[in-house]
């Protein structure tokens, strides 16, 4: 049984700082686990060290003009949720010119259903736009049908299908 999540009354959206980092790596921690859980062939596997790895790299994008940290905080300014996303330039690899990319959103399960996914999205994509990118793309597991219900409903639009094969697998192999 779910429990009924906290009230967000005022909760505010804003860029992230070192202080944030512990918390960052905590929940980027998350989606590594939930994204290893999706398919574990796929996506890494999370590591005893895997907070302060992720909390190590985010705290380099800080630094990264052309990148963005957004986090969602409580009324006690305790951090909720938050997205990460940059200006990515032309890609010749990808077939797509400059454009805004979301790398990462979370928001902690307590916080589920309060719309902080959708306000750190559009966040992001506001600050995007406003540093020129002329579209946001970003990219989701196939086994997350709740982002991406959440995508659709914020404008987004399927435009590629990611398939993966493992080494030693051919043709008709289960």
């Amino acid at each position: 049984m779910r429990h009924a999540a906290p009230h967000m009354s005022s909760s505010q959206i804003r860029p992230a700082t070192e202080a944030d980092l512990p918390v960052l790596g905590r929940l980027g921690a998350r989606l590594v686990q939930s994204h290893h859980g999706f398919d574990s062939q796929r996506f890494m596997k999370p590591g005893d060290d895997i907070e302060a790895g992720y909390a190590w790299f985010l705290g380099t994008q800080l630094k990264v003009p052309t990148s963005i940290i957004l986090v969602a905080v409580n009324d006690d300014d305790k951090v909720v949720g938050y997205i990460y996303a940059g200006i990515e330039p032309q890609s010749w690899k990808d077939l797509r010119d400059e454009a805004g990319f979301i790398h990462d959103v979370v928001v902690d399960d307590a916080f589920d259903g309060q719309g902080l996914g959708s306000r750190l999205v559009e966040a992001a994509a506001e600050w995007l736009e406003a540093k020129g990118a002329p579209r946001v793309i970003l990219l989701t597991a196939e086994n997350n049908r709740a982002a991406q219900q959440l995508f659709l409903r914020l404008g987004f639009r399927r435009t590629m299908i990611e398939m993966t094969r493992e080494k030693g697998k051919r043709r008709g192999a289960p």
